[in-house]
């Protein structure tokens, strides 16, 4: 069984919005660091947000003010609002939980495309 799962991806026109999920399993959620990366075509991993064990945010410059990363300890989920999205907002979407310095899961990915 996955230890984190993403879902919501899909395709949205240029100024859109998609809400993605990621549910972690078999951690003590409320517990852990859980962040969200993406990785376009020919680029590297980038961090998107993230988000505390005390619910202090962060974001990459390219999605601040459009995007917002909220958990919810109760389900085990984390979650990505992503509003007024772009075209080069495309990537594969990646959810992160990290329980410690040396113990971390990566989820499968999940496609976002912005059409122009």
């Amino acid at each position: 069984q996955a230890q984190v799962v993403e879902s919501g991806g899909g395709l949205v026109q240029a100024g859109g919005s998609l809400r993605l999920s990621c549910v972690a399993s078999r951690t003590i959620f409320s517990r852990t660091y859980m962040a969200w990366y993406r990785q376009a075509p020919g680029k590297q991993r980038e961090l998107v947000a993230d988000i505390t064990t005390t619910d202090i945010t962060d974001y990459a410059d390219s999605v601040k003010g459009r995007f917002t990363i909220s958990r919810d300890n109760a389900k085990n989920t984390v979650y990505l609002q992503m509003n007024s999205m772009k075209p080069e907002d495309t990537a594969v979407y990646y959810c992160h939980e990290r329980v410690s310095a040396t113990v971390y899961y990566w989820g499968q990915g999940t496609q976002v495309t912005v059409s122009s």
